[in-house]
């Protein structure tokens, strides 16, 4: 980990732990800290809620989503060993109450608008289960089709427009059914949370820990100024810190998406520490947030449902969980924007539909976004790899310019003074 005022200038390792199993007591707590990582940069409903008034309160605004597949009515017991699901989770620009008050021009201008800042396929995979986090560049042209909006009116299909604008198009339903034909892969789940929420659910959990390297972040776009080291983010600047696209690498929206990365896994490690699993008070806190700041797809409105995709999730191993970025190269007709690199999407979709755990060779980023952190002097990094007589794991590997990072290893913002 870098302390705080000193500069990531020494080789980069990463840092793997074991992870070990969790009690069957804390098992819908865990599910819940990895569900929180991926809300509080998008949405995603599915966590271990534990009383039935917040179970009620996240079915509030649920919406149907067109085309998705049936799903069978929900058990006790684990989301069945044999089924994968997918989860798609957006996060949107809307401007409530609080977002308003701090971005009065910003929201002004929207003029009551909005779009999917952040859209993120969530895949689990069938048993043995392993987690893959796709990160869909907010200017990625993809073709979408025709839908159906929540008021019954049609959006006409689109052979080509960004992602990011599906949302305001025609709602939710329409970016998973974008998505879906995108990648040829079902979406059974969905569900998006807006500025608020994101702010709200960062309060509850009390901040998070983040590490930034090089010259430190000024983002005058944002407002954000942090100095290199690590700082504790809540609120607005946790808000300021997962949107600074200026502050980070390139500047990219690419180099963005690494930093957001970095984000959800260190709140998901600060979720999943005993000092929040034994505080039940905080845990409640957190579940409230989330359930009065998300909207969810109809196939989420069921306190069972939810409790069978946590129990789902109560064996994945941190190296088993990878956070990746949608392969893209620059869009021919517009070089702001980028359009899938058809090549390694394919091979990132059939990794994906293989079951396997993925096996990642590309770097954590493609645009200097972020770095991955030095171990203290002194010290050699732990390792989970299985004991030598261990049979070889089976994996999936994909291509080199794939980027990403595993929930094990951990990563510093590039940043940078604008």
């Amino acid at each position: 980990m870098i302390r705080r005022g000193e500069h990531a200038d020494r080789p980069t390792v990463a840092r793997h732990a074991t992870l070990p199993t969790p009690s069957a007591g804390a098992t819908l707590l865990k599910f819940l800290g990895i569900a929180v990582a991926v809300v509080t940069v998008s949405a995603v409903a599915v966590a271990g809620f534990l009383a039935v008034d917040v179970f009620n309160r996240v079915g509030d605004g649920a919406v149907a989503l067109e085309g998705a597949p049936e799903v069978d009515p929900p058990t006790l017991g684990a989301y069945p060993a044999d089924k994968a699901f997918n989860i798609l989770v957006i996060g949107t620009d809307e401007c409530g109450e609080r977002a308003t008050a701090l971005f009065a021009e910003r929201c002004e201008e929207a003029d009551g608008l909005s779009r999917n800042d952040v859209t993120l396929l969530v895949h689990v995979s069938a048993a043995p289960r392993n987690v893959t986090v796709i990160s869909l560049p907010r200017d990625l042209g993809v073709p979408v089709p025709e839908c159906t909006r929540e008021d019954g009116s049609v959006a006409s299909s689109m052979w080509k427009a960004s992602i990011n604008s599906v949302f305001e198009h025609a709602g939710l339903s329409c970016v998973a059914k974008t998505v879906s034909e995108l990648g040829d892969i079902p979406i059974e789940f969905a569900a998006k949370i807006s500025f608020d929420g994101v702010m709200a659910v960062t309060d509850a959990i009390g901040g998070v820990e983040v590490c930034v390297a090089g010259d430190g972040i000024r983002d005058r776009h944002t407002g954000l100024n942090l100095t290199p080291g690590t700082h504790t983010v809540s609120g607005v600047e946790a808000l300021q810190f997962i949107r600074t696209r200026h502050g980070v690498g390139d500047e990219s929206d690419l180099a963005r998406i690494s930093n957001q990365q970095q984000y959800m896994s260190r709140l998901a490690k600060k979720v999943l520490s005993e000092e929040t699993l034994t505080d039940v008070p905080k845990v409640l806190r957190i579940a409230n947030a989330i359930a009065d700041n998300i909207d969810p797809s109809e196939s989420l409105n069921d306190p069972l449902r939810l409790a069978q995709l946590a129990l789902a999730l109560k064996d994945v191993r941190f190296s088993d969980f990878a956070f990746v970025q949608y392969p893209n190269v620059e869009d021919p007709d517009d070089d702001d924007k980028v359009v899938p690199n058809e090549a390694a999407a394919e091979a990132l979709w059939t990794a994906v539909k293989s079951g396997q755990p993925l096996q990642l060779t590309g770097g954590v980023t493609t645009h200097r976004g972020v770095e991955l952190v030095t171990p203290a002097p002194g010290t050699a990094p732990e390792t989970s790899e299985p004991p030598a007589t261990a049979e070889p794991e089976v994996r999936t590997t994909l291509p080199p310019d794939i980027s990403g990072q595993t929930l094990e290893q951990e990563t510093c913002a590039v940043g940078n003074q604008r």
